[in-house]
């Protein structure tokens, strides 16, 4: 395709760098906004920048969000709505898909709605009802945060007794220390199982007909251990639409039509031999998985967005076999804590052994003279990438070019794709998850 012009938008923190540099190098005009004050210097030296999106709508063809999030009155979905109708094309939510994750129950209601089978859940706003609760139904729950405090990763807790003798533990502790800001919870019935998710791209009319399943590491040590991050990795592979889809994103195509939702929105499920269990919702692009998705598109990226953002069906073509992802973080990541980060991390620079750059992401980096260097304040500087005909091709690859990369205090977890490999392919093959739908 000719080259088009994309605006991207972080409203808050800068998560989509990666995205604009792959569109950039593809020879399509760029420009990136980031809100927070702290993130701005992401991705300088890598994509051009403008200190004002709302100028620069008319400039672009496609229009870009990265997040549901600006500030606590006004979602990105609600900006997308209407630069929709003012006729802009453009790869984001409404205020209706921005709630699927802002509101756990509200995500629930919707699939049962339209039939999709869920996990027992309850709502609460107080802790003593919470716990009460547990205490006279007796079983493993989950802990979710809802509201302000949902993205604090580290609070989410998988309760592991039978009685849920440690969720009512958990709980207790929580109403201590976090009873001011944390307005309110969902218990969700533990289920064992596999977990993936399911990534349908959506054109505002229906999904397109490859689908990317993934399998997310969120605990910070290997074993999935330790305390939650966003994400420390993630494993996929592409597929038709089958029975994972069908049971799942199918039923609910026509609310997303209705609803005009263009871009990439992911439903993260456990499966067993019994059935397929939705858990939460991600109504926008995932990370670290769009760097892994951007890396298993064959294709042009940018021809992929335009095409999405303008209701067509992109042309498409995918790696015919599995991918990872692995996030190289610096300390103090996943905590918060400006000295440590101005000691170890602040604009250390991140240094190659080789020339070669394939499979490597940026996320919070900047380059400086040629110089690649941590930017933001996060410590999340790269993504490494790797994909093959098996995933343990794929690791191979990827832990390969980590070995390549130099910095100083870097950490990562040096297990993605192991579930697949001990056990969770062959699991999910003999439920019959894998195969067309309706096999």
């Amino acid at each position: 395709m000719d080259p088009a012009r994309f605006l991207f938008v972080s409203a808050d923190a800068a998560l989509i760098t990666d995205l604009a540099w792959q569109v950039h190098r593809e020879g399509h005009d760029v420009k990136y906004y980031i809100e927070a004050e702290g993130d701005r210097e992401i991705g300088n030296g890598f994509v051009p920048k403008t200190d004002d999106w709302r100028a620069e709508v008319d400039w672009a063809d496609v229009i870009i969000f990265d997040d549901i999030w600006v500030g606590s009155d006004i979602g990105t979905g609600e900006l997308a709505e209407e630069l929709r109708e003012k006729g802009k094309a453009v790869v984001g939510g409404t205020p209706n898909t921005d709630h699927l994750e802002e509101d756990r129950g509200y995500a629930m209601e919707i699939l049962e709605e339209h039939g999709v089978n869920t996990v027992e859940h309850h709502i609460f706003d107080s802790f003593d009802a919470g716990i009460q609760h547990v205490q006279e139904n007796p079983a493993p729950y989950v802990i979710k945060p809802l509201g302000e405090v949902q993205n604090v990763k580290r609070l989410l807790y998988v309760g592991n007794e039978d009685d849920g003798s440690d969720v009512v533990d958990v709980l207790k502790a929580y109403k201590k220390a976090w009873g001011h800001r944390m307005k309110g919870f969902q218990l969700q019935r533990k289920v064992e199982g596999v977990e993936i998710a399911i990534c349908g791209f959506f054109n505002g009319n229906e999904f397109i007909d490859q689908v990317n399943f993934n399998f997310e590491h969120k605990k910070l040590f290997p074993g999935n251990i330790g305390p939650s991050t966003g994400e420390m990795g993630t494993s996929m592979f592409w597929a038709g639409q089958n029975e994972l889809f069908e049971e799942t994103f199918g039923k609910i195509e026509d609310w997303l039509a209705d609803e005009g939702y263009v871009g990439s929105i992911d439903i993260n499920c456990i499966v067993n031999e019994r059935g397929i269990y939705p858990l939460e919702f991600t109504p926008r692009f995932g990370y670290p998985t769009i760097a892994l998705q951007e890396e298993s598109i064959e294709s042009s990226t940018g021809e992929f967005f335009y095409d999405l953002a303008h209701g067509d069906e992109p042309e498409v073509e995918v790696h015919n076999g599995y991918q990872i992802a692995v996030r190289v973080v610096l300390p103090p990541f996943p905590f918060d804590d400006e000295k440590t980060y101005d000691e170890n991390s602040r604009n250390a620079a991140v240094v190659f052994e080789t020339e070669d750059r394939e499979g490597i992401h940026i996320e919070d980096a900047k380059r400086i003279d040629g110089q690649w260097r941590v930017a933001g304040d996060n410590g999340m500087p790269i993504v490494v990438t790797g994909k093959g005909e098996t995933m343990g091709a794929a690791r191979e690859q990827a832990y390969g070019r980590i070995d390549d990369v130099v910095m100083p205090n870097m950490y990562y977890r040096d297990d993605i794709g192991e579930r697949w490999v001990d056990g969770d392919g062959d699991r999910l093959q003999a439920w019959g998850y894998l195969g067309p739908a309706g096999e």
